[in-house]
């Protein structure tokens, strides 16, 4: 425990340090994405992909100085649905908490249905996946210190089979090495950006929670920092060595790039470390998204954008329990139901509309919050807006789609509780 004193009630208690919340933004980069993102990269981009990881680099730079300067000044959960709401207003806010919340509940199921591809054999994916969203919920509902101690587990079991994958990597060549890769071009590299942006995706996690984290205006700016610039260095190791071991052409080919990484050394091992530090990125990625929905959950039911009985706080563990018990229901169903791992463009839309509304917020802050150049944010937005433009565009349909359902949900709300603020006030004016 770090708190000297007992929260106050419906609050939550500060028990994240700084080693804790880095863990926790590493958890939530070094997820699947990794493991995959760089052959749709190198399809689209050949050698040029690491130009694209600079700019998806630079451009998640920019989002996080844009956070974590605002989590310095509002250190509560929420995120950047509280940043848009303080400083751009209501409506602002709600669009990214929506997107956030809707987004990445379908990122959940797509996670926990990646986690059991790699750990089960075909038939057992749909059951283990629902264990594994069912297993994550209690831990976060057991306290925030069980989530981060889960999350160190986890990243360290990935970044050793990353260190596998890259050691392999410099180490041997397969014969697609010699090939020409695909074409470079302008729209390619943005695109390669847009693929491997998504794999860095989770940097400010950390910032969604800062009603946890101890003294959140010095420690949360250091741990989104530290967190990405550690991310950085393991993508380029990665990128470079994918690149020597297979060559643009056999990256781009590959449908597991890292699995194929390791069949060039000749022995079994190597896969199989792969497949496991696969699968453990997925869970750790799931812990987090689940820990980040529920605390975004919890702000935006304080304020009535959802239903209120949401904004619970369990009174010994200070978690929002019922935000994510009923996330972790929802997943599940979608994991029975559906299957969105080639789904769920409209997630990357709002993780993008996301950041813009945090750069948008964090370029309106005054001189004495600003911890870093207003041209950042400025940088930030437009890298989102070029970022959107370079998805499907039925992924941009879907993002559009739902951020109008979600629009469409506030207002009806917002009239319905208007009427019966109306019917309470001439009730109680009634002789």
């Amino acid at each position: 425990m770090s708190s000297a004193s007992t929260p106050p009630a419906g609050s939550l208690a500060r028990r994240l340090g700084l080693g804790d919340a880095i863990a926790i933004g590493l958890g939530s980069m070094i997820g699947a994405g990794v493991f995959a993102a760089f052959a749709p990269a190198a399809a689209a981009a050949g050698a040029a992909l690491l130009v694209g990881l600079v700019i998806a680099g630079f451009v998640a730079f920019c989002n996080a100085t844009s956070s974590a300067q605002l989590a310095a000044q509002y250190p509560t959960s929420g995120g950047t649905y509280v940043y848009g709401r303080e400083r751009l207003g209501e409506w602002t806010g709600f669009v990214a908490g929506w997107s956030f919340v809707v987004g990445k509940t379908a990122s959940s199921a797509a996670m926990a249905l990646t986690f059991a591809s790699y750990a089960v054999p075909g038939p057992w994916v749909k059951p283990v996946a629902v264990l594994a969203v069912a297993a994550l919920t209690v831990v976060n509902t057991l306290g925030v210190t069980r989530t981060a101690l889960l999350t160190r587990v986890l990243v360290v079991v990935s970044l050793i089979a990353l260190a596998v994958a890259i050691t392999i990597g410099f180490g041997h060549t397969a014969a697609s090495a010699a090939l020409p890769g695909p074409e470079v071009t302008l729209y390619g590299v943005l695109q390669s950006a847009g693929f491997l942006f998504f794999a860095f995706a989770g940097y400010a996690r950390v910032a969604t929670m800062g009603e946890e984290v101890v003294d959140p205006a010095r420690t949360i700016p250091r741990a989104i920092t530290t967190a990405l610039a550690a991310v950085l260095v393991v993508y380029a190791l990665v990128a470079v060595s994918a690149l020597h071991a297979l060559g643009p052409a056999g990256l781009a080919a590959s449908p597991a790039p890292l699995d194929t990484v390791a069949a060039t050394s000749g022995a079994a091992w190597p896969g199989v470390v792969i497949r496991i530090g696969a699968a453990t990125a997925a869970l750790g990625a799931l812990l987090a998204m689940i820990a980040g929905i529920g605390r975004t959950t919890l702000a935006m039911a304080r304020n009535r954008d959802l239903p209120g009985w949401l904004s619970a706080v369990h009174p010994r563990f200070r978690v929002p329990y019922r935000a994510e018990l009923l996330l972790g229901l929802i997943v599940c169903v979608l994991v029975l139901t559906t299957d969105l791992r080639g789904a769920i463009g409209f997630s990357s839309f709002g993780v993008l509309l996301y950041y813009l509304v945090a750069n948008a917020s964090a370029w309106t802050q005054d001189r004495p919050h600003r911890r870093y150049p207003r041209l950042l944010a400025v940088a930030g937005a437009i890298g989102c807006a070029v970022l959107v433009a370079t998805l499907p565009p039925t992924s941009i349909l879907a993002g559009v789609l739902v951020v109008a359902a979600g629009i469409g949900y506030r207002f009806v709300r917002l009239r319905a509780m208007a009427a019966r603020d109306r019917r309470s006030e001439k009730s109680g004016g009634m002789p």
